[in-house]
C-alpha cells in the first residue's frame, strides 16, 4: 500500500469518527464501509472496526460523562445483558445476510423518523427494569453479530420512547458501545482470531478525530443538530448494512 492510500484511509478514518462520534457513536459500520471501500479484506475489517469503535467510544464515554449527560440508572437496564449477548454474538460463526438486511432496514426507518422529529419530550420516563434488560439483550446479541457497538438501535430507541432526551441518549449509547464493542471483539479473538495491525495503525485517526466530535456533540452542537447528525448516522449504517446483505 502506498503512502497516499495509507494518508487517505487514515483521513476516511478521522472524518468517520468526528461524524459518529459528535452523536454518541462509536463508528464502527462507518469504518467498516472505509476499509471496505478501500479494499481491505473480511478477517481485517470486522475486528479493527471493534478495535476503533472502542477507542472512540471511550473518548466519547468520558466526554458526555464529564459534560453532565450521563445517567447511570438508565444505562445498566440496557447493558446488563447486553454484554454477554454481545460477546455471545461476536462468538457466532452464521450466516448473517438476512439480520443485516432486516436491521438496515429498521435503520432506515429510524432515520426517517428523527428527520421528521421537531422536539424533545417534555417528559422522560425510565422504562421498566425488564422491558429493558430484554431490548438490551437483543441489541447485543446484533451489536456482537454485524461487528458494532449497537447504539444505533439503542440512541433511536431511548428517543422514540422518550426514554431520554437527545444528550442523554446519546451518552447512555456511547457507554453501551464502549461494553458491547469490548464484548464482541473478547468474543472475536477467543474464537481464534488475531487483532490485525492495521487496527493499531489506524487508531490515531480515529482518536484524533473522535476527541474533537465528542466535545463538540456534547457540548457546542444543540440538540437538533444531534439528531439530524445521527440521522444522517443511521442512513449510512444502513446503507452499509445493506449492501453487505
Amino acid at each position: 500500500m502506498t503512502i497516499l492510500h495509507n494518508s487517505l484511509v487514515c483521513l476516511a478514518i478521522a472524518l468517520v469518527a468526528f461524524l459518529y462520534a459528535a452523536v454518541g457513536q462509536g463508528g464502527s459500520t462507518g469504518y467498516i464501509a472505509v476499509m471496505t471501500l478501500f479494499g481491505f479484506g473480511a478477517t481485517v475489517v470486522k475486528p479493527t472496526a471493534l478495535f476503533l469503535g472502542i477507542l472512540v467510544a471511550s473518548i466519547g464515554a468520558f466526554q458526555f460523562w464529564r459534560a453532565g449527560h450521563f445517567s447511570w440508572t438508565l444505562f445498566w437496564r440496557f447493558a446488563l445483558l447486553s454484554v454477554p449477548s454481545a460477546y455471545l454474538g461476536g462468538y457466532l460463526r452464521v450466516p448473517s445476510q438476512l439480520f443485516r438486511l432486516l436491521l438496515g432496514v429498521i435503520l432506515l426507518f429510524s432515520a426517517a423518523w428523527l428527520l421528521w422529529r421537531h422536539r424533545e419530550p417534555a417528559e422522560v420516563t425510565l422504562p421498566k427494569a425488564p422491558i429493558a434488560l430484554i431490548a438490551g439483550a437483543v441489541i447485543g446479541f446484533f451489536a456482537g453479530l454485524t461487528g458494532t457497538g449497537g447504539g444505533y438501535f439503542l440512541t433511536p430507541l431511548l428517543l422514540f420512547c422518550e426514554w431520554a432526551r437527545t444528550r442523554n441518549a446519546a451518552a447512555a449509547s456511547v457507554f453501551f458501545i464502549l461494553v458491547n464493542s469490548i464484548a464482541g471483539l473478547f468474543g472475536y479473538l477467543y474464537s481464534g482470531q488475531p487483532l490485525p495491525s492495521m487496527a493499531i495503525l489506524l487508531a490515531g485517526a480515529a482518536i484524533a478525530g473522535g476527541s474533537l466530535g465528542s466535545h463538540y456533540g456534547s457540548r457546542r452542537l444543540p440538540a437538533r443538530g444531534i439528531q439530524w447528525l445521527l440521522a444522517i448516522v443511521l442512513i449510512l449504517a444502513a446503507a452499509n448494512l445493506i449492501l453487505a446483505s
